[in-house]
């Protein structure tokens, strides 16, 4: 299994991960985390924090020779605004310059204080922070780089921003990533796209934020990632966990979703056909509809995984106007700003990518097993294989 862990805060001199169980001899390199963490920057409506931070990259262990050799990969995302937060947010014995009372509803500040007994709301807020998504995605570009020797590769864009919708069906293919990050609110639907961007422009306006949805597409997923055995290795239940663990993320979905509560059951579910040509990651069974998202029974069944992820409207604001209490002085307030976007639904789909791709991953090396990538591939070459015979019954016992 696929295990990593981040650190670090928002504020700090620098966000880390370490990711431990991919096999040796995957093919890797600073400049695929450069780019994953590029795509993390994108869209309409981000606030200057992304002009004036980069992301400056170190690949602290577990390659050699641009592979993977089988031990704990660590990589470092340095903060090129550490200098003005040294002093604010060093780890020496000190006290703060300013300590920050006033709490922000729908943020992790107050439960946070009262759980850890802090008086500053940024003890709280420095590791809550979005930034730590981009340890995230660094993880996210190793597993990526796995997945993809393995023929799967997982997409995003973004359906919904405010109240303004993609054309539901319209889906981009692994070939048209960069079209989707080439649209300002990576969305694949032209025609939605504007009216994304004029709803992003109306909330910077009035100081306000706005939410959205990004549906995930993972493409040449094989029949079998998952289980139905126990109930901590359902694959709905993992992809949920991961994807519901991102800042601000509301609900899940997998394919209709929702929708499928309001169907009677002759429509609700995704007929089988037998297309031995057509469906290579089924063992040749084919679902020509995806209600259930690629998944039944907490197992892949080798058709196109969909997922669709809601976040809410960010927290902080520009125009500070939500209501709360100074816990200090327990006098009615409103809560502090920090530099802040109006949205960040567009960079939130790459982060999604990157939690589905972590599952998948892990799933795959559970599947799959194997010390290196050659012994991987020739254990699910053999499953694959194996997919297009008919079981042998196993004689009655006497």
């Amino acid at each position: 299994m696929l295990r990593y862990l981040t650190a670090g805060e928002s504020h700090g001199r620098a966000i880390v991960v370490t990711v431990e169980g991919l096999p040796a001899g995957i093919p890797f390199g600073a400049e695929q985390v450069r780019a994953e963490l590029a795509r993390r920057r994108l869209g309409y409506g981000r606030g200057p924090r992304m002009r004036f931070e980069q992301d400056e990259v170190t690949l602290l262990g577990g390659l050699r020779h641009g592979r993977t050799l089988g031990s704990p990969v660590a990589i470092e995302i340095a903060n090129t605004e550490w200098p003005k937060w040294t002093e604010e947010m060093s780890p020496d014995p000190g006290r703060p310059e300013r300590v920050l009372t006033q709490p922000r509803p729908g943020h992790a500040d107050l439960a946070g204080m009262q759980k850890y007994g802090f008086a500053d709301a940024r003890d709280v807020l420095e590791r809550a922070s979005a930034r730590e998504t981009a340890a995230r995605v660094a993880a996210g570009a190793l597993a990526k780089a796995f997945l993809a020797q393995l023929g799967v590769e997982v997409v995003s864009h973004i359906v919904q921003l405010g109240t303004a919708r993609a054309e539901r069906g319209l889906r981009p293919a692994p070939q048209d990533l960069a079209r989707v990050d080439e649209s300002e609110v990576r969305c694949f639907d032209e025609e939605a796209e504007g009216r994304m961007v004029a709803e992003v422009k109306a909330a910077a306006k009035d100081g306000d934020s706005l939410g959205g949805v990004a549906e995930v597409l993972a493409y040449g997923v094989p029949v079998g990632l998952g289980s139905h055995v126990h109930w901590d290795r359902k694959l709905d239940g993992l992809l949920a966990q991961a994807l519901m663990s991102i800042q601000a993320i509301k609900a899940v979905a997998f394919g209709e979703g929702f929708g499928l509560a309001g169907l009677r059951g002759s429509q609700a579910h995704d007929a089988i056909y037998w297309s031995p040509g057509d469906a290579p990651t089924s063992g040749g069974f084919e679902r020509r509809t995806d209600r259930a998202g690629g998944i039944e029974g907490g197992m892949s069944t080798g058709a196109l995984i969909v997922a669709r992820v809601a976040m809410k409207p960010l927290a902080t604001l520009n125009r500070p106007v939500l209501e709360t209490v100074d816990v200090a002085t327990k006098e009615a307030a409103l809560s502090f700003r920090e530099r802040t976007d109006v949205t960040a639904v567009p960079a939130m789909g790459v982060v999604a990518e990157t939690m589905v791709a972590l599952v998948l991953a892990s799933e795959a090396l559970r599947k799959f097993g194997g010390d290196s990538l050659a012994e991987v591939l020739r254990n699910r070459d053999g499953y694959m294989a194996a997919l297009g015979e008919t079981p042998s019954v196993p004689p009655p016992v006497a």
